[in-house]
């Protein structure tokens, strides 16, 4: 059997799918559903197993400040480090968004070269961005599912996740330390962002 190159996957859905648009709408998601977040919230345990929301929201923040970094062509690994939030999470969290937004907002950033040194080497922009995608498609779900608030996106963003979940490589990889996405929860049920979010590890009938 062929296997898909998930990188080529990332590369064509920039191609066919104005992905631009989608990862925006994935990280305003995110922004809205943060923005109610009060400081007794942040110890509520999430679908990813080892975060409370706490953990969740500094990890997130620190991959949005990792990857606008990287977009703009800095490969300095601090970027990327992990800092306990201050008095404002939602307003923390939505600045960091807001500024990889920006970068990936620039001209000519889909075929540009991005440092991406917590993943290993340098992609094109098309792939990093598919990366981040995909990655707050998944957040935006634990995030509603933390909080006890729904999440919808429009059926061409669900499509597009959906591409990019189902060439994600699986095996050993999905078990080793530090993995963004765990094993495939088998999964029958008709939601297209169940579908996604079973497909890179997450239960769909996960509950608070």
């Amino acid at each position: 059997m062929t296997m898909t190159n998930p990188l080529d996957t990332c590369d064509a859905l920039a191609t066919r799918t104005d992905l631009l648009a989608h990862h925006r709408a994935a990280l305003r998601t995110t922004v809205e559903l943060v923005a109610g977040v009060r400081a007794a919230d942040l110890r509520l345990p999430t679908p990813c197993a080892d975060w409370t929301l706490h953990g969740l929201l500094t990890h997130s923040i620190a991959q949005h400040l990792g990857f606008a970094a990287a977009v703009r062509g800095d490969a300095d690994p601090a970027v990327w480090k992990v800092r306990p939030l201050g008095g404002d999470p939602a307003g923390e969290y939505a600045a960091a968004a807001e500024a990889v937004l920006a970068a990936f907002a620039e001209p000519g950033v889909l075929a540009r070269r991005v440092p991406l040194v917590e993943f290993g080497g340098e992609f094109s922009g098309a792939q990093a961005l598919c990366f981040h995608f995909v990655d707050y498609v998944v957040h935006a779900w634990d995030l509603a599912r933390t909080l006890g608030l729904p999440v919808r996106f429009d059926a061409p963003v669900v499509a597009a996740a959906h591409e990019v979940a189902a060439v994600v490589p699986g095996g050993a990889a999905r078990t080793a330390p530090g993995s963004p996405f765990g094993p495939e929860v088998e999964w029958s049920g008709t939601d297209q962002l169940d579908r996604v979010v079973a497909l890179l590890g997450r239960d769909p009938e996960w509950r608070r």
